[in-house]
């Protein structure tokens, strides 16, 4: 079965429109679950098959109940969380399902899904007050150009660099960070010169090809410390379809007896965890600042309006959106959201919606 959390969005209509809307409305787009954690896999062994199943389902939740924490929360802040056994745990799980399993008469592995109630984890973090994200951001493109004898590698063998951040761990994170296949599309489209550049056409058709919203160019030149040990400086920029620019240098030195190899290991998962949290920082909750905003949608019809419904359907920030009214060619609505108008717009841009000032009025529009 598949799981979705129920957006609090309310409509209200005249009873023509209700009518309508009831009878003709196709179920709406499913929309992935900030709550659920999947892919959790288990390995328990017991006297019994029976018991072992019950050991991994445990151990399980609790791995998955803080992978979920892990994924809202930004680091610094982990160790305001207590730890969780797995009665604790129980109360905040809705349900799961296997995705997976093998069994024997004294052994259970199995890769598990587990969705965990919404309202009840923010309540949770809340009363730590920890602050924390539940906005998903659009796919962050990496390109990791290594240069190396005066020569920048992006797509070329061997790139130790690329291959680096090539080997993480998958991450089941707000922000998937991807990596191009480097075929031949991706070396005619861009190349390590023009990435260093910052071509944002070439930028944004690389983008583009791997529905990622940002580039994330990291160009990484081996040094030495002052202790004559390898060291990496890495230039990271990431470039945004209408943001500007932003770069930012991290030098990474090693420690005693890490490979070369291990040290760029280290710096791509650093280097991930941190535009991870910097999204989590730009997109904490604020539950006690409130607003709303009233826009026009612009439609062709009510197939155009279940459109942007579904969009809306699922966003963090987004606390109820009141239908006023709903025409043949445009519906007016009232946004009810949590926190800044920014983040806001930063949640809807993650939805693919615009929301843009006209004079006096605030437009909202599919952008694809």
């Amino acid at each position: 079965m598949i799981y979705r959390r129920l957006s609090a969005v309310v409509f209200s209509a005249s009873a023509f429109f209700v009518a309508f809307v009831i009878l003709g409305v196709p179920a709406q787009a499913k929309v992935v679950d900030v709550f659920e954690v999947k892919g959790v896999a288990v390995d328990a062994t017991a006297d019994a098959a029976a018991a072992a199943r019950d050991q991994a389902v445990a151990e399980g939740e609790v791995a998955a109940f803080k992978r979920l924490l892990e994924r809202l929360v930004i680091r610094s802040d982990y160790r305001r969380l207590p730890d969780f056994t797995r009665e604790k745990v129980d109360s905040y799980l809705k349900d799961f399902s296997v995705a997976e399993e093998k069994t024997s008469q004294v052994r259970y592995l199995a890769k598990l899904d587990f969705r965990f109630k919404g309202d009840e984890v923010r309540r949770l973090l809340i009363d730590f007050a920890v602050s924390f994200a539940e906005t998903p951001s659009k796919p962050v493109l990496v390109l990791p150009v290594f240069e190396t004898a005066g020569t920048r590698l992006l797509f070329d063998d061997p790139n130790p660099w690329r291959d680096a951040w090539a080997a993480r761990s998958l991450r089941d994170s707000l922000v998937p960070t991807l990596l191009p296949t480097g075929d031949l599309r991706d070396i005619a489209a861009i190349g390590g010169e023009q990435a260093l550049a910052g071509d944002r056409q070439r930028l944004n058709a690389v983008a583009a090809r791997y529905g990622a919203g940002d580039t994330l160019v990291a160009h990484a030149i081996q040094r030495m410390d002052e202790r004559g040990r390898p060291a990496l400086e890495v230039f990271v920029t990431r470039y945004g379809a209408v943001t500007e620019a932003k770069t930012v240098t991290e030098l990474f030195p090693s420690v005693d007896g890490e490979s070369f190899s291990g040290l760029m290991a280290r710096a791509a998962l650093e280097l991930t965890l941190r535009v991870e949290d910097n999204w989590k920082l730009d997109n904490r909750l604020h539950f006690g600042q409130r607003g709303v905003v009233a826009a026009i949608v612009r439609i062709g019809g009510l197939k155009d309006w279940l459109a942007v419904r579904q969009r809306l359907d699922g966003v963090a920030v987004i606390n109820s959106v009141d239908l006023v009214l709903l025409s043949r060619d445009e519906a007016r609505i009232n946004i009810h959201y949590i926190g800044e108008p920014e983040q806001l717009a930063l949640a809807l841009e993650q939805k693919d919606i615009a929301l843009l000032r006209e004079g006096d009025e605030w437009i909202l529009s599919l952008a694809r």
